[in-house]
């Protein structure tokens, strides 16, 4: 199979971990490929695909991603770290001031709404405390207003407990 958008939609529907495998194996280089393509839409499925493929070994492609030129790829770069990181939290940590500047600063609404979800899975500092707080009283956009302060009352709760 070497149809991207197939593999991705093959691995929603898998459960198990060797069968996943071998579907990464499959996609590697496709993977790749589009992820360096000129078209935004094969990167942001690119950057999509690692996330549902639950790629860990392609994070340093989704670093990439979120510097893309495309507000799509840069999207899908956010949504697969979102759902990475969910199970590995230090991939928020490692790319926090990324995440920091997305959120504060990308011209798409959607990135920014995005950068602060996933956000909610890295550890509670205090400068993402601040931003996310920020953002919850000063963002012109009602819904980033609304994402930062859940997240930011989520990372509060997360702090408390430790």
């Amino acid at each position: 199979m070497t149809d991207l958008a197939e593999a991705v939609a093959r691995a929603a529907e898998l459960d198990d971990e060797r069968a996943l495998a071998d579907l990464r194996r499959e996609v590697d280089e496709d993977l790749e490929a589009a992820a360096r393509s000129r078209d935004y839409r094969e990167r942001a499925l690119a950057y999509r695909a690692i996330g549902q493929l639950r790629f860990n070994q392609k994070t340093e492609l989704l670093r990439r991603g979120l510097e893309d030129e495309s507000p799509a790829a840069r999207g899908s770069a956010l949504l697969s770290l979102e759902l990475l990181s969910r199970a590995h939290p230090g991939l928020v940590n490692a790319v926090r001031p990324t995440l920091h500047r997305l959120a504060n600063e990308d011209p798409n609404a959607a990135v920014r709404r995005i950068a602060v979800l996933a956000l909610k899975n890295g550890s509670p500092q205090a400068d993402t405390l601040t931003l996310l707080a920020h953002l919850a009283e000063e963002a012109e956009e009602p819904d980033l207003r609304a994402s930062a302060a859940t997240v930011h009352r989520a990372l509060k709760k997360k702090a408390a407990a430790r």
